[in-house]
């Protein structure tokens, strides 16, 4: 599978970018500031993740600052924990938003036992939001299937 991105600019010019992307464990990262990231802006990086059925320990806690994320599994579920005491297990179909603000630790990992399969956008917080509090909101089962149809 080769993800295609297209950007139109104007009527005489057109972008097409390809990427395998870059795999680490279970994550590919598609799309970083070096590459595509810097013409969409204030998208930063988007990473697909699919562990394949293979287990996968997690990353443990870690900084973010300047940045949220938005989380969204298809398929298994992932657990996650920060700094502002939210904890759990996000299912498939479920999303979570975590705005890093001036700073938050937060780690996580797979799930239940199975294939996990879901996206991770991160996005530039204006300059007006890099340096205020951080959050993590979760939504459980906003889309009880991988079936557009359930939507």
């Amino acid at each position: 599978m080769s993800p295609t991105t297209l950007v139109e600019r104007g009527s005489s010019s057109r972008i097409a970018e390809r990427t395998r992307g870059q795999k680490h464990g279970p994550v590919t990262r598609l799309m970083s500031p070096s590459d595509f990231g810097r013409l969409l802006k204030p998208f930063v990086f988007l990473d697909l993740v699919d562990n394949q059925g293979t287990p996968f320990t997690g990353f443990g806690l870690h900084p973010h600052s300047g940045i949220a994320t938005v989380t969204y599994i298809a398929e298994g579920s992932v657990r996650y924990e920060d700094t502002n005491g939210a904890t759990g297990l996000l299912p498939a179909g479920g999303i979570e938003w975590m705005r890093a603000g001036g700073g938050v630790w937060h780690g996580g990992g797979l799930g239940e036992p199975g294939r996990t399969r879901g996206f991770q956008l991160w996005i530039a917080l204006p300059p007006e939001r890099e340096l205020g509090p951080s959050a993590s909101i979760c939504r459980l089962k906003l889309c009880p299937t991988m079936d557009p149809r359930a939507c």
